[in-house]
């Protein structure tokens, strides 16, 4: 229900959607691009010195093609016919031209760069999405636990209220016989007063848990914070985990999200170092120019391009800037900033395996914690028991029967929240793994770098 509804998931699920809208914006740089042109014109000259004028009336109309491959190609075909008023002058020309970088901008490594970054921007996005996610259900599952433990704290502050209160009650009678002091009285009733108090800060800390969990899941329907929560599906305690720290470890090297981002932007700085190291290189580029043109009185027959007229080019331009500061300065930065994702992705590793080694401590200390606990509460249980007896004939006083009823509620308390400990630690493991989506049964569609 929360990946479902939750509003700010919502909004990350628009990341990877919007970058994958760059790679096509790169690959647009290889589309076909079509052009057409229609002019008219006319103009009146003076031809001679008694004031002779002749007019010209023009129409021009030209469509063409051009596309840029990615091995650094570039190829134009343009048709032009332009009809005058003077006899035997339409003229018609279809031409082709092919210009072919041979250095700078040579080659499918460099002209691809723009695309391969695109892609691997997505890509970021899906493993930002994929963090995300997985931070959100370990959210949900921790937030599940604070509410079940803020419950249970209810249910034994209530209990113990109760004892308190039974406590006082009786105090009451002892001291109405005759049996007991009227001072005794006042400790009974200063722990039933305790008591009272710490069930009111527990049902706020209740209601507060409930608060924050419904915003997390974001249930359909109206009044979503006025609706009492009972969580009924309690995994039992994990038992000790077989697997070794190492394949732990592994695992993690393999899973984490934010270490595949840091990956995936050592490559794009790699991608970014060959595309500044061919920035260097002088802009040299052959190119062949071919036409054909037919001449005729008519536009109709200046079509007919059958005749001997033809014409033919061909050459090189070079363009290189003398000191050519600005390629070396971007070449240069990518290199560093390369080197530096080199040792971000080794310090990060590192980071890792200490933070997947760190909760596998803690998950071992919090299981022996919830044993020590069980017993520490099985000994206060009898211990609040003896006191009881002994305060029936006399030899204990209202104050250590109150004394051992607090202890046997911290101990209640200790208990239970050892084992929610227990269980939130268990899904920060498998977070700090990578692996929580995993082991939930929960995928999300990695988008392709190839």
């Amino acid at each position: 229900m929360s990946l479902e509804q939750n509003r700010a998931l919502k909004v990350q699920r628009f990341h990877p959607m919007i970058s994958r809208t760059a790679e096509e914006q790169a690959a647009a740089v290889f589309d076909l691009n079509l052009s057409a042109d229609l002019k008219a014109g006319q103009s009146r000259a003076q031809v001679s010195a008694d004031g002779s004028f002749i007019n010209n009336n023009t129409i021009s109309q030209s469509v063409g093609a051009n596309q840029v491959l990615a091995t650094g190609t570039t190829i134009a075909v343009n048709l032009d016919a332009e009809h005058t008023a003077k006899p035997e002058s339409d003229t018609t020309r279809l031409g082709l031209s092919v210009t072919q970088a041979l250095l700078r901008g040579r080659g499918t490594d460099v002209n691809l760069v723009a695309i391969r970054q695109a892609r691997l921007d997505t890509a970021l996005s899906g493993y930002e999405l994929h963090g995300y996610t997985e931070a959100l259900v370990a959210q949900v599952e921790v937030a599940c636990w604070d509410y079940q433990l803020t419950a249970k704290r209810v249910e034994i502050v209530e209990r113990s209220l109760k004892l308190a209160e039974e406590q006082m009650a009786e105090v009451r009678e002892r001291i109405a016989v005759g049996r007991l002091a009227e001072i005794e009285l006042a400790a009974a009733e200063a722990e039933a007063a305790v008591r009272r108090e710490a069930l009111i800060n527990a049902r706020s800390a209740l209601s507060k848990a409930r608060l924050q969990l419904q915003r997390l899941l974001n249930s359909p329907g109206e009044n979503i914070f006025g609706r009492e929560l009972k969580i009924t599906d309690l995994p039992a305690l994990q038992v000790a985990d077989p697997d070794s720290v190492e394949s732990h470890v592994t695992l993690a090297g393999r899973l984490r999200p934010d270490l595949n981002q840091a990956r995936l932007q050592l490559e794009r700085g790699e991608l970014e170092v060959v595309k500044t190291s061919n920035g260097l290189l002088p802009k040299l580029d052959l190119f062949v120019g071919l036409g054909k043109t037919g001449y005729a009185a008519s536009f109709g027959r200046s079509t007919d391009l059958s005749g001997d007229g033809y014409d033919v080019q061909a050459g090189l331009t070079l363009r290189f800037p003398w000191e050519n500061r600005s390629a070396r300065a971007a070449e240069r930065r990518a290199v560093l900033s390369r080197d530096q994702a080199v040792e971000s992705i080794a310090n990060f590793s590192q980071l890792v395996e200490v933070d997947v080694r760190g909760a596998r401590i803690e998950i071992d200390r919090l299981r022996e914690q919830v044993a020590a606990t069980a017993v520490t509460l099985r000994l206060q249980t009898e211990k609040l028991r003896a006191e009881t007896e002994k305060f029936r004939v006399g030899k204990s006083t209202a104050f250590m029967v109150a004394q051992a009823q607090r202890d046997l509620l911290q101990a209640e308390t200790d208990s239970v929240s050892a084992v929610v400990e227990s269980l939130k630690a268990v899904v920060e493991f498998y977070r700090l793994e990578g692996s929580l989506l995993e082991r939930r049964g929960i995928s999300i569609d990695q988008p392709s770098v190839n």
